[in-house]
């Protein structure tokens, strides 16, 4: 099958759960041999010539880099693009790009529509209300016009049920399984030792709820400073922001309270993997997810994490030793001084309990094999559709 990726903002993926879902579904699709286009923003990749990566291509198309119409232009030219492409199979990924989703329904018939409804991106706060707006009218889209809609989670499965009648196909986010731990040299240009820091890997836009573990964070140093296990820890917040600069100066200055916290920016490649690697937990206050894939990648590394009480989070575990209730400053508090004085044995039990469900649940390779068949049946649909046709007509 030809199959063409729309809606991430590109490959080689530097940051985002979408681009790292995108990029490692198409990767396994082209091993199975598929041939697959993932459209790009310039901004993203750093290239202005389209290029080969992995096996698939990567194609740009203009995009206007604003809050607001950086995804929607970049949507708009990259659909167009593929209606002459001789796609089998366009695959939207979020509920904004399938607002466009009807292009190629109407103009491309025998080309198969699939959605991925990764999260539900009104409730971010960064939104005002007519982006929310819109956004609704985005799931409407994503559970209407395409041929077929996969849900990263069960929770949004029952969404997509309870709000708009739909069925959608269940098929998580995957992960892939480290095979060697990476080496700690890459902590020392941030100041960090192996198992002395806590993280945190996220977009820093104000629903992830960095503020709430930095907060958490100075709380923990503040009252606890008589402890070794405490004084002598990091935190280190990895990510950057995305039309969000008001907001990270406004972390900067609540991080200021410590030098214990470390911002490192987008990290990408080996130095990504030696910081979830030698962390000694993940936390993640976040209030709204599809499931996230920072926590899924954490998990195959084999360490415990930290989570709120969102349903997603729920999904991936129920371990009270984990959760946390969300939007709660004293909760994040507490849940890390009840982890850091845990002794390293339950420690280690958590991150293989971890580990384990996500070899389970969680592997690229089954998930991609779900995904196939998915697109199969969509289009093998269609011709069989067809043939009844011409039966009947005979």
């Amino acid at each position: 099958m030809r199959i063409a990726m729309i809606g991430q903002k590109g490959a080689p993926a530097i940051y985002g759960g979408v681009e790292r879902h995108v990029e490692d579904l198409s990767q396994r699709l082209t091993l199975a041999g598929h041939e697959v286009t993932i459209y790009s923003r310039k901004w993203y990749t750093k290239q202005n010539q389209d290029f080969a990566y992995k096996g698939m291509q990567v194609v740009h198309t203009p995009n206007m880099r604003t809050k607001h119409l950086d995804t929607i232009t970049h949507t708009l030219t990259s659909t167009i693009h593929a209606l002459f492409g001789s796609y089998d199979v366009i695959h939207y990924h979020g509920v904004g790009p399938t607002l466009l989703s009807w292009i190629p329904r109407l103009f491309a018939r025998n080309t198969k529509v699939i959605a991925t409804f990764h999260c539900i991106d009104r409730y971010h706060q960064k939104w005002g209300l007519l982006a929310r707006i819109i956004l609704r009218m985005g799931e409407w889209t994503a559970c209407n016009i395409p041929h077929q809609t996969i849900t990263v989670s069960e929770a949004l499965g029952l969404y997509c049920l309870n709000e708009f009648k739909t069925n959608t196909h269940y098929i998580p986010n995957g992960v892939n399984i480290p095979e060697q731990i990476s080496d700690s040299s890459h902590l020392k240009a941030f100041g960090l030792e192996k198992g002395k820091y806590l993280t945190m890997v996220s977009r820093l836009v104000p629903h992830k709820g960095a503020h709430l573990l930095i907060e958490a964070f100075n709380n923990l140093k503040r009252k606890h400073a008589h402890d070794d296990r405490v004084r002598d820890l990091k935190l280190a917040i990895v990510g950057g922001g995305v039309f969000t600069d008001g907001y990270v100066r406004e972390l900067h200055k609540l991080a200021g309270q410590s030098n214990n916290i470390v911002f490192t920016d987008f990290q990408s490649g080996d130095v990504l993997e030696s910081l979830y690697a030698n962390c000694s937990a993940l936390v993640h206050p976040s209030l709204n997810e599809g499931l996230p894939l920072t926590v899924l990648q954490a998990m195959s590394y084999e360490k415990p994490v930290l989570l709120s009480n969102i349903p997603e989070h729920l999904e991936l575990t129920q371990d009270i030793r984990a959760i946390f209730n969300q939007n709660e400053v004293e909760a994040v508090e507490k849940k890390m001084l009840e982890f850091i004085l845990m002794s390293d044995q339950e420690k280690m039990t958590l991150g293989q309990i971890n580990r384990e469900t996500v070899e389970i649940k969680y592997r690229w390779d089954v998930i991609a094999e779900k995904t196939i068949k998915l697109y199969e049946e969509a289009v093998n649909a269609d011709e069989q559709s067809e043939l009844i046709a011409t039966v009947t007509q005979a």
